[in-house]
């Protein structure tokens, strides 16, 4: 029995979005906010990414010791989300505890309140790309599969899959293929709050920790390093971004497929450890969640117009045509020691730059989010061209959401004047941003 349907045709939407994580929302908020038509498409049953469905604890720090440096619509998002954590001050800008749910209602409301059509539970599939041009994506969901033209593309999907499947360039990893490892976030319940903020500070930083007990402990095999972040997330309810897997790749549904069992199974493991090893705070807690998402650090990242280096990092460079800042250390993680060919082989070489010092932040270029051979699509996220040392420190959310606004207004400006993204003018885009309280050149 043959059964044959055609693919149904969608022609209504200016924008399309391709992925509902931070730098997704922001895109499609921006793009809608200035009235183009825009549709944000999510694989999953809720918005907002790592930071709801992927349990990561806590904000990465939203100022440079003295001022925001995540403005407009990343300012929005983390005003309201604070709103869910009670235990944190209004003043708070550093380290502040998610709670998952308030955030998911944050970015439900604000996409609405933009005018922005949403639909879950629909995958980016396919796309057709004539000369440098984006023609149609294919969506995969319970009505089957559709395909979507619209003026402009943004791919903020986290692994480049628009990029990638309209046949464009990337970058995967570092030179033997490496990428940094996952963690599959997870929280307990139950826990005792006095005992968890007055006993010993479970962060490897504190070498007193007892992260170092259970690595000497054989019974927990599945703890190789002592990657231990942890946060306070709500009433007796500390989510913990903790542990490493190794050798995942985000672009292949078995090694993810098998990560997660794996993340199911290590999770446990830092339970039973943290109630034999912190039994005061941890005795009568329970395993509440485990993220139904893979942590993923590294993943493919666009050849664009301007590759972002660590040397501008080092540099705090400013750009002429810069769409926000970030002052977020580089971040690479590395638990297992790798082959000496490899780019991060040995010590971490990135950590040894340490942290920016009060006021400090460096610039993010437009060129950066616009994928060499390509007219009507733009990235947002930790997709942007860059190396694989800046990747450390724009991959986190503040800064997602910084190039989201960015990606989603020079879209949204292209689709109502009928020009490619090439031809948007970077004073107007700048201009726009600023207007809308983006932080420009450090000001």
């Amino acid at each position: 029995m043959k059964w044959e349907k055609e693919i149904a045709l969608n022609s209504e939407y200016d924008i399309l979005v391709a992925g509902g994580g931070p730098s997704g929302c922001a895109a499609a908020i921006a793009a809608a906010r200035l009235g183009a038509k825009t549709l944000l498409l999510e694989a999953s049953g809720s918005l907002g990414g790592m930071g709801t469905i992927g349990l990561v604890p806590a904000w990465c720090p939203f100022s440079d010791k003295e001022k925001i440096i995540y403005k407009g619509i990343a300012e929005e998002v983390f005003d309201r989300a604070k709103q869910g954590v009670k235990h944190h001050k209004k003043e708070d800008t550093d380290w502040v505890g998610i709670d998952s749910e308030a955030l998911k209602r944050v970015y439900d409301e604000m996409v609405i309140e933009a005018g922005c059509d949403v639909l879950f539970q629909s995958s980016l599939c396919d796309a057709k790309r004539i000369a440098n041009k984006i023609e149609y994506i294919v969506v995969s969901n319970k009505a089957g599969l559709t395909a979507y033209t619209g003026k402009v593309y943004i791919d903020c999907t986290g692994d480049a899959d628009l990029v990638a499947w309209s046949g464009l360039e990337f970058e995967y990893g570092g030179s033997q293929g490496e990428v940094q490892p996952a963690t599959h976030c997870f929280q307990l319940s139950n826990v005792d709050t006095y005992s968890y903020l007055n006993g010993p500070v479970l962060h490897s930083n504190n070498k007193k920790s007892p992260i170092y007990d259970i690595l000497e402990d054989d019974k927990y095999d599945l703890i190789i390093d002592s990657h231990m972040c942890n946060n306070l997330v709500g009433p007796n309810s500390v989510g913990f971004n903790a542990g490493h897997i190794e050798n995942v790749n985000p672009t292949d549904p078995t090694s993810v497929s098998g990560a997660l069992i794996r993340g199911r199974k290590l999770a446990n493991q830092f339970h039973d450890s943290l109630k034999e090893y912190c039994s005061t705070a941890f005795a009568s807690s329970f395993l509440s969640a485990t993220a139904p998402v893979m942590g993923i650090r590294e993943s493919r990242r666009i050849v664009g117009e301007y590759r972002l280096t660590i040397d501008d990092y080092i540099a705090r460079h400013s750009f002429q045509d810069e769409i926000g800042r970030c002052c977020y250390y580089a971040d690479v993680h590395q638990s297992l020691p790798q082959s000496k060919d490899s780019d991060n082989a040995g010590t971490n070489k990135f950590l040894q730059l340490g942290r920016y010092n009060r006021g400090e932040s460096y610039g993010i270029p437009f060129r950066s989010l616009i994928p060499k051979g390509i007219d009507n699509l733009l990235v947002a996220g930790k997709i942007i061209s860059c190396d694989r040392g800046v990747l450390g420190s724009v991959r986190v959310m503040p800064p997602a959401l910084v190039t989201g606004q960015a990606a989603g207004t020079a879209a949204a400006m292209a689709s109502m004047n009928d020009y490619g993204i090439h031809k948007v003018p970077v004073d107007e885009l700048q201009a726009v941003l600023e207007k809308n309280n983006v932080n420009l050149h450090g000001l």
